[in-house]
């Protein structure tokens, strides 16, 4: 049975919707706990998480979507600062910051919400040709 090209077309621009949204859920997380440090004297900050995606063939429609494949840990170094009065620090007064970098994270953010944006013109867009179809559809009869 043929697939309808602008369901598929929104399904598509659907799963990019779902990623997107998912993207910017582990930024704005990341974004908050820019400054996070450890508890404890040595402890571990907070580690930036990534994302990473893949193209699945969904086998309904015989088309590719794209999904969220992992989310993951940045293995980078954190960043260390020289203070002492830090609940965080070490004996030598050094605390250990996130391994993030917060204009990668707006820059990173930026593109996902763009992304979005685009997916989302592309669903608004697929509704209004469906219904400009059922109007002539209508008129026709």
């Amino acid at each position: 049975m043929p697939v309808d090209p602008l369901t598929l077309a929104s399904r598509i621009a659907s799963s990019g919707l779902n990623v997107q949204e998912t993207r910017m859920r582990v930024l704005s997380e990341n974004l908050a706990n820019a400054q996070s440090t450890g508890n404890t004297p040595g402890a571990d900050a907070y580690r930036r998480k990534t994302i990473s995606f893949s193209w699945e063939l969904d086998r309904t429609f015989g088309a590719s979507r794209a999904e969220v494949s992992k989310i993951d840990v940045d293995p980078a170094e954190f960043t260390m600062e020289y203070d002492p009065g830090n609940p965080a620090a070490d004996r030598n007064g050094m605390v250990k910051l996130p391994n993030i970098n917060v204009l990668v994270e707006l820059a990173d953010m930026r593109e996902a919400n763009r992304s979005y944006e685009a997916n989302l013109q592309t669903v608004k867009q697929t509704r209004e040709l469906v219904s400009m179809t059922i109007d002539l559809l209508r008129a026709g009869q």
